[in-house]
């Protein structure tokens, strides 16, 4: 009788810890399933280092306008912006909704930090505050390379793609945007006409070229350059009023950073003065005013980028 109620516990404690064992290998086979899905990393390496992020995060703060572009473009949330200044066309991000984290220069750290953020984007305006950034939270620099403009561009996208779960979104966007690319190139091409690209900026000109900053114009979108050898450089070529008189181009592609950065100043007033109305741009009607949020804010951008295209191509 002892010996059948020992086998009775024994068979009692087995069937316990069977019934444990399925139990917790259901939750293993859980956890490997939806809830790896949530918890998922990527290391991301950029130019000062990596980031090891969540993928799908949900906390995330931008200072890079072009990314916030995409974002947008994509239907991805964000959480904190600087907000001291905001393209236009993406204005609806400086509602309260959304955490100001100060400006593009002057980050406000103890805001984002309060945040605790899953990811930081930033790009060059922060790029000698990264550490600051990266002790904060996962910090992810982003970069156009002008002298590769496609080339940094798909692979920015790309990452985004990758990051938040839209690679194929994104791989039919970029498609299409260099479908519409090359119908440019073709038409910019045959047109055989040399434009120079200026920044005004409070009474000032400098002038872009190739490989530079907004030489998105010549290098990729095919127009002809009226001056090859403008040195390449963030803020442009200083030059004069005497200078794109003797360049005369036969297209003056104007940024307007004033009204990009909300100041009151017109580059119209600047640009189209005595001798400039001397220029074959000025007497054919060809000084084009491209919008600045796009080209001075937001460059690099799924939406920004299309906007360019169809500026360069409606001055055609």
């Amino acid at each position: 009788m002892k010996k059948c109620n020992l086998l009775m516990v024994i068979l009692a404690m087995v069937l316990i810890l069977a019934a444990c064992g399925s139990k917790d290998e259901g939750q293993s086979e859980k956890a490997s399933g939806e809830g790896a899905k949530v918890t998922e990393e990527m290391t991301i390496p950029h130019k000062y280092g990596e980031a090891v992020i969540k993928k799908n995060p949900e906390k995330v703060v931008v200072f890079d306008f072009g990314i916030l572009d995409t974002l947008d473009e994509l239907g991805i949330e964000v959480t904190g912006i600087p907000q001291t200044t905001i393209p236009t066309y993406l204005e609806k991000y400086a509602a309260d909704t959304y955490t100001n984290v100060g400006s593009l220069k002057e980050p406000d750290f103890e805001a984002i930090h309060a945040m605790q953020p899953d990811v930081i984007f930033i790009s060059a305006r922060q790029a000698e505050l990264y550490e600051e950034f990266a002790d904060i939270a996962p910090t992810v620099f982003v970069e156009l390379d002008y002298a590769n403009y496609m080339e940094s561009f798909e692979k920015n996208m790309n990452l985004i793609g990758k990051i938040f779960g839209k690679e194929d979104v994104v791989a039919s966007e970029i498609k299409e945007i260099n479908a519409g690319i090359e119908a440019l190139k073709e038409k910019t091409t045959a047109l055989n006409k040399k434009g120079l690209i200026l920044l005004a900026n409070e009474g000032k000109v400098s002038a872009y070229g190739p490989g530079s900053r907004f030489g998105i114009i010549h290098d990729v979108f095919g127009f002809g350059a009226a001056d090859e050898g403008i040195e390449v450089s963030t803020h442009g070529q200083s030059i004069t009023f005497e200078y794109v008189l003797e360049t005369n181009p036969d297209v003056l592609f104007v940024i307007d950073r004033n009204t990009a950065v909300g100041a009151d100043a017109a580059a119209k007033d600047t640009i189209e003065n005595e001798l400039v109305q001397k220029t074959t741009a000025f007497k054919e009607g060809k000084i084009i005013y491209l919008e600045p949020n796009n080209w001075y804010l937001s460059g690099g951008g799924l939406q920004s980028m299309k906007v360019m295209m169809s500026e360069i191509e409606g001055s055609l």
